[in-house]
Order: C-alpha cells, then structure tokens, then sequence
C-alpha cells in the first residue's frame, strides 16, 4: 500500500513538472494558434545558458542566472520575429513545419556550441532526500513539483486577471475580432514567446537541478507535447491536472508493468493515454469547445 501511494505522491510531483514544460506550447497556442513543438530544445538551450553564465559569473551566480533570463527573453523575441511572423495568416502545415525547422537548428546550435559532452547542471535547490512520513521524495523533484505548481497558478491568473493576460485570451479566440478591438495581434504574440522562453529557462532549473546536462535531454518536451494535447492546448490550470495524470500513469507503469515486460511501458503508457483521449474528445479534456452558427 505505501509503494502504491509513493508511486502516487511521486508521480503528482513529476506531472507537475511536466506541466511547465507543457506550458510552452499552451501560451504560444493560445495567442497565435501556433504549434510550438521545439520548447523542449528551448528548454536545453535554457540549460546551457545557465551552466554557461553561472559559472562564467561565479561566484555571483545570481548575476548569470539574471542575464540568462534576459537572453532567453531575447531568444523568445527572435523568434516571434524572424521565424513565425512573416508567415502569420498561412496555412497550419507552414506554422508546423515551421516548428519542425526550429526543433533542427536548435539541436544544431546546442552540437555547435557545446558539443555533445555531458555537463553537471548547477544545484539550486536541495538535491538530497525529502522524508514526509513513510515516503521518500527526490528532494529536486519536491520543490520542483512545488514550484511548478505556484508557476501554473501565477500564470492562470495572469491570463484570467491581467490586461494583457486578457488580450492575450482575446487574440487567441479570433486575430480578426481581436484586431477590431483594438489589440495588437503581433504584440500579443510577441509577448507570448517571451513569456514561453522565460518559463523554458526557469523549466530548465527546475527539471535540470543537479543533474547531467546534455543535448539528449531536449525529449522531455515531448512529455509537454503529450500533456498540452490532453489538457487542450487553450487551457492552462487544465495542464496541470493533465500533468498529473501523465506523472502518475507514467510512476505506476515504471512500478507495476516495467518488470512484467523487461521495460518501457512507462515511456508509452502517457502516449497511449493521450491517443485514446483525442479519439474520444479532440479537443482534450479542457480545452475549448467550438460552436459555430450554420
């Protein structure tokens, strides 16, 4: 029972994780109806700056961690600017094949300009054991999933409470209607990949605490692909509970079935989920509901 409720707890913890990860695709979403699939290899970047500059900047640390922030804010502006706005108004296959593009040069950047040399990821947060009662938490994971989960609610309501937060929501119901309203679509987007870069750097802290860092790590932004689609890519405190529900699906495979089947139930049990999700709503399971008038 207590390994049962471990897989659990852990589980919850690493679903939320996850879930900041996934909110790179919702924001971006949201205000472009634009498909960001690269936010994974955002993520790595985000790592390598801050391996790079903490160390550059030891030991005022603080100061690299600042400037990597600004420089992934400036990444999020490059590429709203150079990549995605001159083809605003295209088809979805050209904004997806545009992500696709993205996912290449930034794989090449991160070979380029660090190689494929594994590097140990500063600590920032306490990385021995947290003990709760009976259970045992990865400490990095603990407040990973704790911070994770104030981010989600900050960023809720941003969306739900802000002026711009509230654009932002405008622009991602109809870029005509919100343009007759007076709003700037491309500002809007703009300000999206800002925001989606900065979660991608402090994503990158969070998941990369203490541990090895290598180019290899740009998979975990297909857990964020998998957990956006479930949740519906409009809905963000929904992407939390979507996270969840890929954590704990993914803890109790690893326990459960991986020593039934030698391995790997637990890497495709969440996209099984997923697949069986859309089939049934394919706009997942908050996402927003479109209603036309014939």
């Amino acid at each position: 029972m207590i390994t049962l409720a471990q897989c659990i707890f852990s589980g919850i913890l690493t679903g939320l994780l996850y879930s900041l990860i996934g909110l790179g695709l919702t924001i971006v979403w949201r205000s472009g109806r634009i498909v960001n699939l690269a936010q994974g290899e955002i993520i790595v970047l985000g790592g390598f700056v801050v391996w790079s500059l903490v160390a550059i900047f030891s030991p005022f640390w603080w100061l690299g961690l600042i400037i990597s922030f600004v420089l992934l804010a400036l990444v999020g502006l490059l590429i709203e600017r150079f990549t995605f706005r001159p083809i605003i108004g295209q088809p979805i296959f050209s904004l997806f094949m545009m992500s696709i593009a993205l996912i290449l040069v930034f794989r090449g950047i991160l070979m380029v300009g660090w190689g494929g040399e594994p590097q140990s990821f500063p600590v920032f947060f306490p990385i021995k054991a947290t003990k709760l009662g009976p259970f045992i938490f990865d400490s990095s994971l603990f407040w990973g999933g704790i911070i994770s989960f104030f981010a989600v609610v900050a960023l809720t309501l941003f969306f739900e409470r802000t002026k711009w937060g509230l654009k932002l929501s405008a622009v991602a119901e109809d870029h005509q209607i919100a343009q007759s309203l007076g709003i700037s679509v491309k500002r809007a987007i703009m300000i999206a990949w800002v925001i989606t870069a900065l979660f991608a750097c402090f994503a990158s802290i969070v998941f990369l605490n203490g541990k090895t860092l290598t180019h290899l790590a740009t998979v975990i932004g297909f857990r964020g692909v998998v957990v956006a689609i479930l949740a519906g890519l409009e809905s963000i405190m929904g992407i939390m509970l979507a996270g969840v529900i890929v954590g704990i699906s993914e803890a109790l495979a690893r326990a459960y079935l991986d020593p039934l089947t030698g391995g790997g139930m637990a890497d495709i049990v969440p996209f099984v989920i997923m697949i069986v999700i859309i089939l049934i709503k394919p706009q997942g399971l908050f996402g927003w509901k479109v209603i036309e008038r014939v």
